[in-house]
């Protein structure tokens, strides 16, 4: 096996383990053949009616309304009653054809009929279970035949079907799982679904999910307090979330993930996108947008805000079509004060409760995976991805990041998956660090980098600001790293091994703490401390002993590995560039002081290396596949170990023999 591609395993392999643990099952999936169309809403054509027989609370709900909406509500509740349903369930069951619209009077809706008891065969399904998720991967034909296994309304195969609420406001009609199924709706190969007006609300995965559909709409519709999705569409096309709200979701209010992958090889030439969301907001959530496998989305004029995280794509998780991640557009977007931190609930035992009596309702969210508090948009794994005009402030670690995901994460272990993602990325005039209406409200950092990939580029202004400082422009973009950054890298693999099913939030990970404002210096020290902190210690001993008679060389030494180290502390990255400059110098000097001419070839290549990292760090990204980084750490080891057994050799004393 070649260096090269023991360097991307090892490096590979040591990112894969703790993502490994979180991912959405499903079964094996197929995308649709793409002919569809997004459903346009209709106010004709023939129709059934769902109300609650309550004469009197009927009236209650509908007091509020304008008159003509009151009219309107009377006249379908009377029909109700002669010839209606009290179930939503029991409506799709009588659906006769394409074109039906389903009318949803004001009312909560538990739909007992599906808590009901199944018949036996639905009990014993031959299919897999998934311990970790707590459910089995069912098969279309499973769900189809025994529709409440795992959903309180099951819609399968039915074509242009709308369901929409009759209130004033999604508020008016409610679908409530009681935490007792994994989705409120689920729409299965329903090509043409339209959902319009109603909250879903408590379910142990999805308010409303959508699979294998071509062409889907959902429309002024609130998902909340869901223990993982708002909404999610999963291997679709043609689909359309419009003016919806989500709230209080462990995982993310929207998810449109492993969709139609239709400009994989397209480059920057995008003909449609598959999915657009438009007009949502998406607030106190885990996350206000997620999608594995996120491909071709247009995401428009959202608001995303005060979740722990604003959005994230990835290609981390296997069994998800159409990886690795392609094509999201971000644009006019407001993305903002996405500094909730919902950990403090794993810490304290919250989320060891039964669901009903976490407090859900009252805002407790369990954080179903790990991210880090105060985020903008993370990028995972992506490329092709353009995100411009957007306007991305008061988050209060980082308003962007794009880190580098290998292919074993996802299953794939060709050496050529584990350096496929994190390309041709651009971030173009989006508003940093400032609200709308020119207010400043700094991220943290507004761009950062682990330094994987090619092709990638930033439009930064000289106000933003930048990790690492040597960001490629735009639009030309830079060549990459086959390597993220080592010390990114670790803390990735430890942050990673969070896990809300054994509340083991990881020592030496700062992303589930609470960050500082922007302009309070808060340090704190992580993971990433740890080997810089060895560093300085090494190379005091080391340096101390070998350079006494060189304060000059002593002290660049000594000097430079303390500025690697405060470097460690996220506030302090600025200090990367000098601390390997001045330890360059040291070594530099130092192989005129060594005993052994190879030794001092060694020192100055390792001198070398280091000035080379400061630039690379500070000054201009090197054209190199690997970071300086890597070479100087692989070096440094060799060059202490060296130098110690060279000083122990010469310091022996002489044994006298005869």
């Amino acid at each position: 096996m070649s260096l090269r591609r023991l360097v991307l395993f090892g490096a590979a392999a040591l990112a894969l383990w703790p993502v490994v643990a979180f991912s959405h099952y499903e079964r094996p999936t197929q995308f649709p053949d793409g002919t569809g169309h997004v459903p346009v809403y209709r106010t004709s054509g023939s129709h059934l009616v769902v109300c609650k027989k309550d004469d009197a609370d009927f009236a209650k709900r509908i007091a509020g309304f304008s008159p003509a909406l009151q009219d309107y509500n009377r006249q379908r509740y009377l029909e109700c009653l002669q010839s209606g349903y009290r179930d939503l369930q029991a409506a799709v069951d009588h659906v006769g054809g394409p074109g039906t619209t389903i009318l949803v009077l004001p009312g909560i809706y538990l739909e007992q009929p599906s808590l009901a008891h199944e018949t036996d065969s639905c009990y014993h399904l031959p299919a897999t279970t998934i311990k970790a998720a707590g459910y089995q991967i069912l098969t279309y034909e499973q769900q189809k035949s025994c529709p409440h296994q795992q959903n309180l309304v099951g819609i399968f195969g039915l074509k242009d079907l709308q369901i929409e609420g009759t209130g004033a406001s999604p508020s008016d009609v409610i679908f409530d799982a009681q935490f007792q199924k994994l989705n409120v709706i689920r729409g299965d190969r329903t090509d043409g679904l339209y959902l319009r007006n109603f909250i879903a609300q408590r379910s142990t995965f999805n308010a409303v999910y959508v699979i294998e559909a071509d062409g889907f709409a959902v429309d002024h519709v609130v998902g909340r307090w869901n223990t993982e999705y708002g909404f999610l569409s999963f291997a679709s096309d043609h689909g359309l979330f419009t003016k919806c709200e989500a709230y209080g979701n462990g995982d993310s209010g929207i998810y449109p993930g492993g969709t139609s992958d239709i400009n994989r090889d397209r480059g920057f030439d995008v003909s449609r996108y598959a999915i657009e969301v438009t007009g949502c907001h998406s607030h106190d959530n885990l996350l206000g947008y997620s999608g594995t496998g996120g491909d071709s989305v247009w995401v428009h004029d959202n608001e995303l805000d005060h979740n722990t995280s604003g959005a994230s794509m990835d290609s981390l998780f296997p069994n998800h079509p159409g990886l690795p991640q392609n094509h999201a557009l971000f644009e006019h977007n407001l993305i903002h004060g996405n500094n909730s931190n919902y950990y403090d609930y794993v810490r304290d035992g919250t989320c060891a409760r039964p669901y009903l009596l976490r407090g859900i309702e009252k805002g407790v969210v369990c954080p179903a995976v790990g991210v880090p508090v105060g985020a903008g948009v993370l990028v995972i794994g992506g490329n092709y991805n353009l995100f411009r005009d957007n306007w991305v402030y008061d988050n209060w670690k980082v308003g962007f990041v794009q880190a580098w995901v290998p292919g074993l994460s996802r299953g794939d272990s060709e050496l050529a998956a584990q350096e496929e993602t994190s390309h041709h990325n651009r971030y173009v005039a989006n508003h940093m660090g400032v609200g709308p209406g020119g207010e400043h409200l700094p991220n943290g950092i507004d761009y950062f980098w682990d330094g994987q990939g090619s092709g990638n580029c930033w439009q930064a202004t000289g106000a933003d600001v930048v990790e690492p400082m040597t960001m490629p422009g735009c639009p030309s973009g830079g060549v990459g790293r086959l390597l993220a950054d080592p010390n990114v890298l670790v803390l990735f693999v430890d942050c990673g091994a969070y896990d809300l099913a054994t509340q083991t939030l990881p020592a030496g990970c700062d992303w589930f703490d609470t960050r500082a404002r922007p302009g309070v210096f808060s340090p704190t020290t992580t993971i990433q401390t740890v080997f810089p902190a060895l560093q300085f210690v090494a190379v005091m001993l080391v340096f101390g002993l070998l350079l006494r008679r060189s304060v000059l060389a002593f002290g660049a030494a000594g000097l430079g590995s303390l500025l690697l180290l405060v470097s460690s502390v996220e506030q302090l990255y600025y200090v990367t560039a000098p601390g390997a400059a001045l330890l360059g110098i040291a070594w530099i000097l130092a192989s005129r002081l060594v005993a052994s001419p190879r030794l001092a070839v060694l020192s100055v290549v390792l001198g070398v290396i280091a000035l080379l990292e400061a630039v690379d760090s500070g000054v201009l990204l090197l054209p190199s596949p690997i970071g300086p980084v890597w070479i100087r750490v692989l070096l440094e080891v060799v060059w202490m170990v060296w130098t110690v057994a060279t000083l122990v050799k010469t310091t022996r004393p002489a044994v006298k023999i005869g």
